[in-house]
């Protein structure tokens, strides 16, 4: 631009740059520089005739500024081939996405761009419109190139009014690469590389569509279901692969380096869990279980077994809670309720733990409560829909009255054994969890069966109180420790989140939902996972320990109340040198009190046993 003379034509002051007039004296033609756009060179400044003056864009830009005409001005943002840009996206602002000096060997692109929790809209067009935009917290969109083409954009806006931060990656791929969502007969895009995902209480499903063979640039693409042979789209395999972010954060930070961690096949390899293969026949969904509060990136790789080649889908992550919501959103998960409800199941768990055995009553009730309140809450919650805090005081109304009762069935009647079997359906109930939490709970036999799932929980669930009929006292107290030790870390979940809740919150889920066998219940170990195995491990041995060194010398459970009131009435009766032979019946008592009231009675004299 040597010899040109530089005048402002146009300063917006929302923006910090300025437009300018680049005039050539010797071909009367102007250009824009500073980041104007080609459609807004177009606008502005027109190539002039020759002799045209250099003066007459000044009052054309004047006369359209006063007529009210004035045209979207888009930032401009760089991307490069695979590398990660931050982007701000204001309120009522486009931001123009550029991808300049694509190489010849590439086929497709495409351009993802995730945000934490707040809707970002990416689309083909200065207009986002139906078939040819996404708005979504992890949207992406797939572009075909056609032969000579170097460049493209594509435009990023924010859909609700506020400003939107995210960040976003240009990812290419090759002609012999598959496409993903090349063969989407489901959803609004064309081409949709996405992944949809839908949570609830009990499950997170993703779904997506399916993929195509890769081709040429300027050919015409494969067909997607004349034929189902092995030179079709039909060869093509999908795994699915799972990342969790770190436990208790919720920070951006660490979402976005997740997402960074997890945007290309390399990444997901390398740092991702695969979890399922999905053939091209199969249904292009799967099913996970919802752990609300905990950071979830999910993705899909297809293969071409033939070629070797693949592709990478739009990463879509999940909370499996709302940042929206002023009741229970994500930073102030679990209700106040819940929380009171298992401090206090921690203090008595805790009680349990080491002085379970030798308080037996207090430990029957304990034992007792926690029966009849868990399966309360299922009968309830799924014959009913009374409000969850009015369910959680229900079970606990009748958790007491199943404590209670249990409590009177060993005070009536004294069998020992019976009780003991109770409890150890409690440990076994626990033991049955804990293996069906373990990644043996995945297998497809497990998955796919109700009836394989629940004949096997069962089995493991009453194999246990059989040990208690050889070995009661230590089986009652291996009892206490464990399960009481396991109270103390659902306390602390209720504060501190860890894993550890879902090895029976997975049960519950189960028994809630008749679709939850076919979920992934894959949950996140990470450093307070161990440390809460640990509390758990020490808390419980200790416990154990203690009740049998102090329980050596005592009898193996305490006598029936009841028993042994019987006795010592029926001593009362034989042994007329008890003292208590002579005493009056109660009412008899009862009765003398009253006349006591209206006369005075003398002194019938001592009251002492018969000497013989």
């Amino acid at each position: 631009m040597e010899g040109g003379n530089y005048r402002d034509i146009l300063r917006d002051p929302s923006r910090s740059f300025v437009v300018r007039e680049s005039y050539y004296p010797n071909t009367g033609e102007c250009e824009a520089t500073n980041d104007f756009t080609d459609r807004q060179f177009e606008t502005f400044c027109r190539p002039v005739k020759r002799k045209m003056s250099r003066w007459v864009c000044c009052p054309l830009l004047l006369l359209l500024l006063l007529c009210g005409v004035h045209a979207q001005v888009e930032n401009r943002v760089i991307f490069l081939p695979g590398t990660f840009q931050n982007v701000n996206v204001s309120q009522n602002e486009t931001v123009q996405v550029v991808v300049s000096r694509i190489s010849s060997d590439v086929a497709f692109v495409t351009l993802q761009f995730h945000t934490q929790h707040r809707n970002a809209t990416l689309s083909y067009t200065t207009m986002p419109g139906t078939g040819l935009s996404l708005t979504a917290v992890d949207s992406g969109l797939l572009s075909a190139l056609q032969p000579g083409q170097t460049s493209l954009s594509l435009f990023l806006f924010s859909p609700d009014g506020e400003t939107v931060a995210g960040t976003g990656v240009i990812l290419p791929y090759s002609s012999t690469d598959p496409v993903p969502g090349a063969c989407n007969i489901e959803f609004n895009l064309e081409i949709d590389p996405n992944v949809y995902l839908h949570y609830n209480l009990y499950e997170t499903t993703i779904r997506f569509a399916p993929a195509n063979l890769g081709y040429e640039r300027g050919e015409t693409p494969p067909a997607c279901d004349t034929s189902t042979e092995s030179n079709t789209r039909w060869r093509l395999q999908y795994d699915v692969y799972q990342y969790f972010l770190p436990e208790n954060d919720l920070s951006e930070r660490n979402l976005f380096s997740g997402i960074q961690a997890m945007a290309d096949i390399q990444g997901l390899m390398k740092n991702g869990k695969r979890v399922m293969t999905l053939t091209s026949t199969e249904k292009s969904m799967a099913v996970f279980n919802s752990i609300p509060g905990q950071g979830v990136i999910f993705s899909i790789i297809v293969r071409d077994p033939v070629l070797n080649t693949t592709a990478s889908y739009i990463p879509v992550h999940t909370y499996a809670c709302s940042f929206a919501s002023t009741l229970d959103s994500c930073q102030t998960l679990g209700k106040p309720s819940t929380k009171v409800f298992f401090t206090i199941v921690g203090l008595a768990g805790l009680f349990v733990c080491f002085f379970g055995h030798r308080f037996f009553k207090c430990e029957l009730f304990c034992m007792g409560f926690s029966f009849a309140a868990f399966f309360f809450f299922v009968l309830i919650t799924r014959t009913t829909d009374l409000d969850y805090n009015i369910r959680l005081a229900l079970s606990a109304v009748i958790g007491v009255v199943g404590g209670v009762l249990l409590v009177m069935s060993w005070w009536r009647f004294g069998s020992v054994m019976a009780c003991v079997v109770v409890v150890g359906l409690m440990l076994g109930f626990l033991i049955a969890s804990t293996v069906m939490f373990t990644p043996l709970g995945d297998l497809d036999v497990f998955r796919h069966s109700e009836v394989v799932f629940w004949v096997t929980f069962c089995s493991i669930m009453i194999v246990v109180p059989l040990f208690f009929v050889r070995w009661p006292r230590e089986g009652n107290i291996t009892t206490c420790g464990v399960v009481g030790a396991y109270a103390v870390i659902l306390a602390i979940n209720a504060y501190i989140y860890t894993s550890l809740s879902y090895i029976t919150l997975n049960i519950l889920k189960r028994f809630l939902n008749n679709n939850f066998s076919s979920v992934f219940t894959d949950v996140p170990f990470q450093t307070i996972d161990y440390v809460m195995i640990t509390v758990w491990v020490v808390l419980g041995v200790c416990g154990i320990v203690l009740q049998l060194y102090r329980e050596r010398s005592r009898p193996f459970f305490p006598p029936s109340p009841y028993l042994m009131w019987l006795q010592e009435r029926e001593r009362r009766k034989t042994n007329v040198l008890d003292p208590s032979h002579h005493f009056p019946s109660l009412p008899s008592r009862l009765l003398a009190r009253a006349r006591q009231l209206t006369r005075r009675e003398e002194p019938a004299g001592e009251h002492t046993p018969l000497l013989l």
